[in-house]
């Protein structure tokens, strides 16, 4: 059936159905104003009110090209369409701002097309339509947005890219990012976006790369960025430490990780925090020796209670040479109650049970803390002194306080 037989089709049957409605019920229609008196059935007034209407707008027309006022009439009406778009793009921006998305969609894309800024319309629609869950209605009206302002592709795209990232589509994300970064490389903006995906997607070795152009365009704030390269490399870390398990190797495999050491940036490998890090990772991988040689280099250069008690764990080598060592620091430093606690775990390591006891009572006496408490408490048990290894024990346990493996003197009972 042809597009003329259709619409032959759809008029006859609209004419049968207005030829039932009229004998269904003429109605009746009276006006009267002065002297003129005018009645009617309603489908005959209907009719009169039509043909005036169309008769009103040729009539204005003849006027407009005779008296060449055409372009002012022309005007007047554009300009009555621009109000009622502006009336309706600011009742949608109202809407949107007060999270009204479907009452925003509607009035911001309806008025886009006469309104100023199409743009602005188009993307705000999009993404009340996005908050809706409309993500195709969202995508068409980013296609729409495209099509109305030559030019906006930066905007469209930054737009398209939060939509994404909002939906968790994260690779097309990136992909959009890109895009956008070769063709604003350092709009920053498009730099953050990039930030959050790749945290998101955990690429570290990316995140990396990108923190340096974060900072030189200030992107983000010093304190945000410093937490933020911090936990990066905390990360490869880990990572390095993961790749070098994976390789299986028989002995001892650390280029991973000490690649990812070697690559970190200088002033952030002198900081407590990444030495830790770094030396946690090696004793995973069973670098003890190494892991000591660098606690003790980075503690002849800032003292750190955190590494001095993180020293105290480390199973290194030579661990007659690692208590002397601390033993050393204590010279310097007599009433260093987390020196003291190292050197009761080292005695320990050595077999030193009774010196063991004394370095952690020392400690104990300079500050309570539920690590010293703990240690005493479970040497004094395996040394068979049951009632005050348990009290020192409660101590411990009322404050939660984790112990690392080492070794302990030889129960009696298993003894005998």
């Amino acid at each position: 059936m042809n597009k003329t037989a259709v619409i032959l089709l759809i008029a006859l049957s609209l004419g049968a159905g207005l030829g039932f409605l009229i004998k269904l019920d003429p109605g009746y229609i009276r006006v009267s104003w002065y002297y003129f008196l005018m009645e009617t059935n309603i489908w005959i007034g209907l009719a009169l009110l039509v043909a005036f209407y169309f008769a009103l707008n040729y009539l204005l027309y003849l006027l407009a090209r005779t008296l060449g006022i055409r372009a002012g009439w022309q005007q007047w009406r554009h300009s009555v369409k621009h109000s009622r778009a502006q009336r309706k793009t600011t009742r949608g921006l109202l809407e949107y701002a007060e999270g009204n998305w479907k009452k925003a969609q509607r009035y911001l894309s309806s008025s886009a097309e006469k309104s100023e800024t199409p743009l602005i319309n188009y993307l705000a629609a999009a993404q009340a339509a996005n908050e809706l869950g409309n993500e195709k209605e969202s995508d068409q009206l980013l296609q729409k947005a495209f099509e109305s302002t030559p030019g906006g592709d930066v905007a469209i795209g930054v737009t398209q890219a939060q939509l994404q990232l909002a939906r968790g589509q994260l690779e097309q994300c990136l992909s959009t990012l890109l895009r956008l970064r070769k063709r604003t490389p350092h709009h920053p903006f498009v730099l953050k976006l990039l930030q959050q995906v790749y945290s998101r997607l955990c690429d570290w070795q990316k995140l990396g790369q990108l923190i340096p152009e974060l900072r030189k365009y200030r992107v983000l704030k010093e304190q945000e960025l410093d937490q933020l390269e911090q936990d990066t490399w905390l990360n490869l870390l880990k990572q390095g430490t993961d790749d070098a398990l994976k390789a299986n190797k028989s002995e001892v495999y650390t280029q991973p990780l000490n690649e990812v050491w070697d690559k970190m940036p200088a002033g952030l490998r002198k900081t407590d925090d990444m030495v830790y890090a770094y030396a946690s990772q090696l004793v995973r991988l069973g670098a003890s020796g190494h892991a000591e040689a660098l606690v003790r280099k980075q503690l002849r250069v800032e003292w750190s209670e955190e590494l001095v008690k993180f020293y105290g764990k480390i199973a290194a080598p030579e661990v007659d040479k690692q208590l002397l060592n601390a033993e050393n620091w204590l010279k310097e430093r007599p009433n260093d109650a987390v020196l003291l606690l190292t050197l009761g775990r080292l005695c320990l390591r050595n077999q030193l049970w009774g010196k063991a006891r004394e370095y952690f009572e020392a400690s104990l006496k300079l500050k309570k803390s539920p690590e010293a408490y703990a240690e005493l408490g479970r040497l004094l048990s395996h040394m068979d002194q049951h009632a005050a290894g348990a009290s020192y024990l409660l101590h411990a346990l009322e404050q939660g306080a984790p112990l690392p493996e080492l070794p302990m003197p030889p129960l009696k009972a298993q003894q005998a």
